[in-house]
């Protein structure tokens, strides 16, 4: 095992950094914490990784002094939490110049297959002189057990599926500051395609088919390996109604309690308790990302459907057969997600003259933001109907601001003073 583990070493720091895409997620500020970088399968986790020593690289420090190392290699199954510390010391045997006269920056990818690493990982911190970021599946590094296992010595990193920016920057596209009308133009035009593709980096450039095929079976390893296997489901067929239907109908409402009577209308026996639990491990797992109704009363929030949506807006077509165009489903689920990176936290709102708000949008520093979001302005009662709604929510919340976000912004339409209206491209960025 020492000897594989040094050559591994040694082959890391060997090798070339790959070319990648670079990612705008955030890294907390905070010393003396080890960084989970957690998110879906396939989203980038490990590119991210690389990333962060092309970014120290970049600053001046030395090859020599970062180790990338990945646990999942069939040579080290059966690696035991006690012997992690031999990747510690085998590096600081090929490397005596760093230790406690450096900080030494430590990735360790897939470390969750070493049972009891958290342990280890504490040790590290408090004896070493190190950075430690670690990543691997979602399946085994969900953000509450890290929190408990890791005992505030952990922060994360979210690394979704590409943001519309981030899909700019892969394309070579990525905008100047400044925006002449054909680039205003251009960037209208690369927004459809990004909520038709969407954002994981192994669907782009890939033919319709390919990608449906492809994003396909990340649901079905999502579903096996983070929920079923995870969790041992007693009812896989009751989990998979429960994906087609929050995947295929993107921003509508969902509900436990009708979804539950759906079931045993069809001769599907499944307690109620078992479904509610269904749909948290959909959401550990990255699968889904919910919005509760916004409301003081917790009661209130637990009772009321939840409004469901994809992590990435290519998702949607690979379960929705209704044949309708999915633009207004896509655009909302593209802003839902990129609320999400921006630290936001999420609700709708249904307000006493029932009429709905997409978002309730709080963010850490107070602010508050009240958000429509839809496709095509053009018809009356549509425009009507979403500036109505901000109105009435505003007298609820009147200390968030009001957003209006289409993709038809432009025409020559009214709206009050205090809606802002947003280009959803301009808005992306």
């Amino acid at each position: 095992m020492r000897e594989l583990i040094r050559q591994k070493i040694i082959d890391s720091q060997a090798q070339p950094l790959p070319a990648l895409t670079r990612r705008d997620a955030r890294i907390p500020g905070v010393r003396g914490k080890a960084v989970a970088v957690i998110g879906p399968r396939r989203a980038g986790k490990t590119t991210f990784l690389f990333q962060i020593m092309a970014q120290r690289l970049a600053t001046g420090t030395p090859r020599e002094q970062m180790l990338y190392f990945n646990f999942e290699d069939e040579r080290l199954a059966g690696m035991t939490a006690a012997e992690l510390g031999i990747v510690v010391e085998e590096y600081y045997r090929l490397h005596p110049e760093f230790r406690e006269s450096a900080t030494v920056l430590f990735l360790f990818d897939e470390i969750q297959v070493v049972a009891g690493w958290e342990t280890f990982a504490r040790r590290v911190i408090d004896t070493e002189k190190i950075e430690l970021f670690v990543s691997g599946s979602s399946a085994r590094l969900l953000s509450r057990e890290i929190a408990t296992s890791m005992r505030g010595r952990s922060m994360e990193t979210l690394v979704l599926p590409f943001s519309f920016r981030e899909y700019l920057r892969h394309r070579g596209s990525e905008p100047a500051r400044r925006l002449t009308k054909a680039a205003r133009s251009a960037l209208d035009k690369a927004l459809l395609g990004y909520l038709e593709c969407g954002g994981y980096p192994e669907a782009q450039g890939i033919e319709p088919w390919d990608r449906i095929d492809l994003l396909r079976g990340y649901i079905d390893a999502t579903m096996l390996r983070d929920v079923i296997e995870r969790h041992s489901v007693s009812h896989p067929v009751a989990l998979r109604w429960m994906v087609r239907q929050l995947l295929g109908n993107a921003g509508g409402l969902f509900s436990v309690h009708k979804f539950y009577c759906d079931l045993r209308s069809q001769g599907i026996p499944v307690a109620k308790d078992t479904l509610h639990a269904y749909l948290g491990h959909l959401t550990d797992a990255f699968l889904v990302r919910t919005a509760p109704i916004a409301a003081d009363s917790e009661r209130r929030r637990n009772v009321n459907p939840r409004k469901a949506y994809p992590v990435d807006p290519g998702f949607i077509p690979v379960f929705d057969r209704s044949g309708k165009s999915n633009l207004g489903h896509a655009l909302e689920t593209a802003v839902a997600l990129e609320l999400e990176r921006r630290g936001a936290e999420i609700a709708y709102v249904r307000t006493e003259d029932n009429l709905e708000v997409d978002f309730l949008a709080r963010y850490p520093d107070g602010n508050a933001e009240l958000i429509q979001v839809c496709a095509d302005l053009d018809e009356p009662l549509t425009r009507d109907r979403e500036i109505q709604g901000l109105l009435s929510a505003s007298r609820e919340h009147p200390d968030a601001t009001l957003h209006l976000i289409t993709l038809s912004e432009g025409a020559p339409f009214t709206f009050p003073r205090t809606v802002n209206l947003y280009s959803a491209a301009v808005w992306m960025l």
